[in-house]
């Protein structure tokens, strides 16, 4: 199947996608889900084990505080109604990277049923509805070596604690699922319940798919597409999946009730195994561990302490403070600095100078030093000031980048770096004109183009005033002189 075409497989189909999504997200607790060892990405392998998560016979696993409370922020700020009485179920299954034989769960009494995921979706507010939030253990991870019949595995993830959400079949294209994952990605990040770090695998997803004739209100045979761990490879495998099953129907051919895999290198999804049906898990109670109930005080305490969420972040910016919707939105999806850009603008509230500082001068600093924005230690207060001093004419756009660095290195004041350096801006309107003056006759040419008309001039001519002054001149005032003087 070439790549043109299932690149939009539903343009001009007589079919509509129908899929849902299971997402799993990794806790970022300190410890794993039923026993005391480390929860930490990047050890050796199977060195971060104990006879709890390796599943060795009569090690008996205790349920993690953490684990268990933590995942209420994401139930509640989901809008789910919380099951206050939750237990653990067995799910059974064999696979390598299951030492047990069987997950540990939540089948008929989860943390979490209902709720519903907003996003934008080009521009216009759109939602996913969830089916259930649930609590488990993560399995390990097998790592198969091409060209060679042995495959490793390592048990290190075993036990992690991984907060299962899956959705009801709202999702119709490969743009809806990536909207809603990226935003759900956002809000535990700004939840803090998971680094949601894709490439590490603290998110994945498994994608249910199928089609049916437009119009039609019936779910046909789907297909589950697993283990996906980046936005680019979901949104490619749904489209690949979607061209598939449609060329299938339209051979007269039916599809198949199966789990796949998406291979990203050859861009096409393969069989893996039949799809297991609920039964084939074999539920029962988790007989090791007891029930968890929750006290309504207690559900309340942490519906209170929610942060603001991304959707509603961004239509403030975009309504109260006046954001344009693009600086708006790469704020948003950087919590640290959206947090830091409403300190800051508690301060001085000029939204869009803070703005516009934020995402280009103090971000570079920040990806230069490979870290996040609250790890370079600057106080709103003092960013403040350097982007006040810009906004009054005291320093240059230009020249504040140099002001920035050293107020990371130093405690020292905004003014006192801008002194010492000698970065005030030349605002005087006399010195300003002795300087204009002085390259107006230096340079007649652009004077006369200027004169017919061709405006590109004055770029020159002010660029060439700010040479002499060493970029110290304010720039709009150099422009209005220039215009005054050969308007004259």
């Amino acid at each position: 199947m070439c790549a043109e075409n299932y690149l939009d497989p539903l343009q001009n189909s007589a079919y509509e996608a129908v899929s849902g999504l299971e997402v799993h997200v990794q806790l970022n607790t300190s410890t794993k889900m039923f026993c005391r060892c480390e929860n930490r990405f990047g050890a050796e392998p199977n060195t971060n084990v104990c006879p709890v998560c390796l599943g060795w016979p009569g090690a008996l696993p205790y349920a993690n505080r953490q684990a268990s409370e933590q995942p209420l922020r994401a139930v509640l700020a989901c809008g789910c109604e919380v099951g206050e009485f939750t237990k653990f179920d067995r799910k059974n299954y064999y696979y390598p990277d299951l030492p047990k034989g069987y997950q540990i769960s939540q089948y008929d009494q989860p943390l979490g049923l209902g709720g519903r995921v907003e996003f934008f979706l080009e521009g216009e507010r759109a939602g996913v509805r969830l089916t259930r939030i649930h609590l488990e253990e993560d399995a390990g991870k097998n790592t198969h070596v091409g060209g060679r019949p042995v495959s490793f595995v390592d048990l290190n993830r075993a036990g992690t604690p991984l907060l299962e959400i899956v959705t009801e079949p709202d999702i119709s294209s490969a743009a809806q699922a990536g909207a809603f994952l990226r935003n759900l990605r956002l809000i535990m990040l700004y939840l803090g319940v998971s680094d949601c770090n894709m490439e590490e695998g603290s998110l994945r997803c498994d994608v249910n798919i199928s089609i049916r004739p437009k119009g039609a209100e019936h779910l046909e045979t789907r297909s589950e597409i697993k283990n996906l761990n980046s936005f680019n490879f979901i949104e490619k495998a749904l489209n690949y999946e979607i061209a598939r099953q449609i060329e299938l129907k339209e051979r007269g051919e039916e599809v198949v009730q199966e789990t796949r895999l998406y291979d990203p290198d050859r861009d096409e999804t393969r069989s893996m195994r039949g799809k297991e049906a609920e039964h084939d898990y074999r539920y029962f109670p988790e007989p090791d561990l007891t029930p968890v109930t929750f006290a309504p005080g207690q559900l309340e305490e942490i519906r209170s302490e929610l942060p603001e969420l991304p959707i509603d972040r961004l239509q403030r910016y975009t309504g109260e403070l006046e954001l344009e919707e693009y600086p708006a939105d790469l704020l948003v999806r950087d919590h640290e600095a959206a947090v830091f850009f409403d300190s800051c603008v508690k301060i001085y509230p000029q939204a869009r100078s803070v703005a516009n500082w934020i995402l280009n001068s103090l971000k570079e600093e920040a990806n230069s030093r490979k870290v996040g924005i609250s790890s370079l230690g600057l106080e709103p207060g003092r960013f403040v000031d350097l982007v006040k001093a810009v906004d009054d004419g005291i320093v240059s756009s230009q020249k504040a980048r140099d002001v920035l660095e050293p107020m990371l290195e130093t405690d020292k004041s905004v003014a006192e770096i801008i002194s010492e350096l000698g970065l005030e801006q030349i605002s005087d309107d006399s010195m300003l004109r002795e300087q204009v003056e002085k390259v107006l006759a230096e340079h007649p040419g652009p004077v006369e183009d200027v004169r017919a008309g061709k405006k590109n001039s004055v770029n020159f001519l002010v660029g060439q005033v700010m040479k002499e002054t060493r970029g110290k001149a304010n720039p709009g005032k150099v422009a209005g002189i220039i215009g005054e003087i050969l308007s004259a």
